[in-house]
């Protein structure tokens, strides 16, 4: 009798401790610019990514800039036309991206501030390229049909007419702090070198420390990814936020538990928690590499989102979570945690496609098998 009150009481103060809401402790919290919203567009790539690069621009210099998103999107969408065309239409185009595509973009025509170029015309206050994606989509397809038998050498100021309309005129010098740049010059001031940045991932159908083309649909410009072991992409992630790196994320949040209005990303043990799980502490689904690749190859794991990780925490349990910085803005009825998410272990570690963070970050052990 004494062994089954014994067993009653233990159950139920399980029960309660699983129930129990979520307190969080801030352990790393590194400077990050405020929120922001993307808006009725598919420019998360940009917006996450741009978060990511003022970040590093913070550690790298101290200063905080703010730094143009639109920019990004108005020169990286000739460049998805053009591959549209030569592909014949039979490749990905839309709105959406990866982190890579803008660290191309930086490369190739510099960095700008939100005042030169914010892709935002008299009067606009929000962003909507809805009807812009469908025209852009629309004229490809068209171009790629060919109905003049001769596809005719105007169809790349086509596209650029309407970036002008709906986006704006690039931009190829201005005025910031009382000094003149032009975006190569104004990139030179941020000591950003997108050279250094690297791409990695963990996925077993590519060798372990190679370096592959992650067929995913949005890299529509075939970027290439370090391949670790997934104990290793957590422990770069946790070592880059030891060592006051910030880090780029690209993550499903398709889930259902999955909830910015609640501010959290978890995976139950048990499916049936899957809602309560997002208001109070539920024992987690351990994830192992073969889990993680099964879910990804089912179509479980998707790419959908590109997110901004600069923090970490501990619930009251000890369980650690990741503080990921949100492009969905701030209303409260909408956003928890300021706009931001705050992704447990278990979430990270089978919804994290891929991350994007600077060499010097990596650990030595990793940078090694990797040759960095």
């Amino acid at each position: 009798m004494k062994h089954f009150l014994f067993s009653l009481v233990i159950l139920f103060t399980t029960i309660l401790t699983a129930q129990e809401a979520y307190k969080f402790t801030t352990i790393t919290d590194l400077e990050a610019t405020p929120v922001i919203s993307q808006g009725i567009t598919g420019t998360c790539w940009s917006f996450s990514s741009t978060s990511f690069l003022e970040s590093e621009i913070i550690r790298l210099t101290g200063k905080r800039i703010d730094l143009s998103e639109m920019y990004q999107v108005r020169n990286t969408y000739p460049l998805k036309a053009e591959n549209y065309i030569m592909r014949q239409g039979r490749t990905q185009f839309g709105e959406g991206g990866l982190a890579h595509d803008v660290m191309n973009s930086v490369e190739k025509f510099g960095l700008v501030p939100e005042e030169a170029f914010s892709g935002l015309f008299k009067g606009e206050t929000t962003y909507n390229h809805a009807e812009m994606a469908a025209v852009l989509e629309a004229m490809l397809k068209t171009y790629v049909d060919n109905p003049g038998r001769k596809l005719s050498k105007k169809w790349r100021a086509a596209i650029e007419g309407v970036l002008d309309a709906y986006i704006g005129k690039n931009v190829t010098n201005f005025t910031f702090e009382g000094k003149q740049y032009t975006p190569q010059t104004f990139l030179e001031m941020t000591k950003i070198k997108p050279e250094y940045y690297v791409n990695i991932t963990s996925f077993t159908q590519a060798p372990f420390y190679s370096k592959f083309i992650l067929n995913i649909p949005d890299n529509w410009s075939n970027g290439s990814f370090y391949n670790v072991p997934l104990d290793e992409m957590i422990t770069t992630i946790d070592n880059a936020l030891e060592n006051g790196f910030t880090i780029e994320l690209d993550c499903d949040v398709s889930e259902k538990t999955f909830s910015s209005k609640d501010g959290v990303a978890v995976i139950p043990e048990n499916a049936e928690n899957n809602v309560k799980a997002l208001q109070g502490i539920y024992p987690e689904k351990k994830i192992t590499q073969e889990y993680r690749q099964q879910e990804f190859e089912n179509y479980d794991t998707t790419d959908d989102h590109l997110m901004h990780i600069t923090g970490l925490l501990h619930d009251q349990n000890g369980t650690k979570y990741y503080k990921v910085k949100n492009s969905w803005g701030t209303d409260e009825t909408r956003v928890a945690n300021g706009g931001y998410v705050y992704f447990s272990e278990a979430y990270m570690r089978l919804k994290a496609i891929s991350i994007t963070v600077h060499q010097d970050a990596v650990p030595k052990s990793t940078a090694k098998s990797l040759s960095l």
